[in-house]
């Protein structure tokens, strides 16, 4: 397939602002147990949730990009009952809104607990937001995976892996950035979201190096010979019947080369996930505040890669008409 870059920075963009925000929410159930201190509402939570925010306006603002009527956008949420598509375009602006009450009641304070659990367990209002948004960023996760999951002709998509790798992409990368927001706000919690982000990071490493073995030994049901009904082990294409580029070949292929795209494969593999280990490591060790920042920059970069060697790898079977211009 052919990636479109504004769908490469949607889906990472949004990978991270869902997995800041279940950092966030994380820090703050963790706290409500006294497994780490807490935290003030307004400075740390209302400003983590704005920096959600910020990443979820971007990937939304991407999307505009590979819309051919931009204005008539809303009409993709019309298909909900069968399009994961409709659905995500649904779930999106779900998420943004409890986001936006979340930080809104965290800002105003709003904490006085409405009841509580046991002896001195208080549940707020910000922890019901909390809870409801956490479930709308799963939501959300899986909509998105499944818009490439559900295409049962595109073999490289149409396996849980897809799922669970956008799920724990996104998680890494947002920990990673929780850890560096709480190290730029000068907070001794960097370790505590490091530890969650290197924890990802290896789930993330499993599933995606999984999804890489599968797709390199995976074994087409479409071939040259089924696609033009020849029963023979030897169809070599000469020409693709036209002598230029057209629409197909352009849109369902992304023209280049093995060699390019083992250089992606492996440059994604050292900046997700082995270049941040390292870093978070290091700042484990020597309590850096700049080593977090840098981990999440190179990961993120990372991310790009590795999201457009995702569309790349996908073999559309309409191109088994056009591998050839000869």
């Amino acid at each position: 397939m052919h990636p479109a870059f504004s769908v490469i920075f949607l889906t990472t963009l949004l990978g991270v602002a869902q997995g800041l925000f279940l950092a966030l929410v994380t820090g703050q159930y963790y706290s409500l147990a006294n497994l780490i201190p807490a935290q003030d509402s307004a400075t740390f939570y209302g400003m983590g949730s704005f920096l959600v925010l910020v990443f979820l306006g971007l990937g939304l603002f991407s999307s505009f990009f590979h819309l051919g009527r931009p204005e008539r956008a809303w009409r993709s949420a019309t298909m909900w009952r069968t399009s994961w598509l409709s659905r995500e375009v649904i779930a999106l602006p779900v998420f943004m809104c409890l986001v936006f009450l979340y930080g809104l009641a965290h800002y105003m304070q709003w904490n006085e607990p409405m009841f509580t659990i046991g002896d001195d367990v208080g549940i707020d209002l910000t922890i019901i937001i909390g809870l409801f948004a956490s479930i709308a960023a799963f939501v959300l996760f899986i909509c998105t995976a499944m818009i490439y999951a559900s295409v049962r002709f595109m073999q490289e998509w149409h396996h849980w892996l897809t799922v669970a790798n956008y799920i724990f992409l996104g998680l890494t990368s947002g920990f990673t950035l929780a850890a560096a927001f709480t190290a730029w706000r000068g907070i001794e919690l960097v370790n505590f979201f490091g530890f969650w982000a290197a924890f990802f990071l290896v789930a993330g490493l499993v599933t995606r190096g999984w999804s890489l073995y599968r797709n390199v030994t995976l074994k087409h049901k479409s071939t040259s010979s089924t696609a033009i009904g020849v029963r023979h082990n030897a169809v070599v294409q000469k020409s693709q019947g036209s002598m230029g580029g057209n629409f197909n070949t352009r849109e369902f292929f992304h023209g280049q080369s093995e060699a390019v795209l083992k250089l992606v494969r492996y440059t994604f593999l050292v900046l997700v996930f082995a270049v941040p280990a390292v870093l978070l490591a290091a700042a484990w060790a020597t309590a850096s505040p700049y080593l977090p920042m840098i981990a999440f920059a190179v990961q993120y970069l990372g991310l790009l890669f590795e999201r457009w060697y995702f569309f790349a790898e996908a073999k559309h079977p309409q191109n088994l008409y056009y591998q050839s211009i000869a």
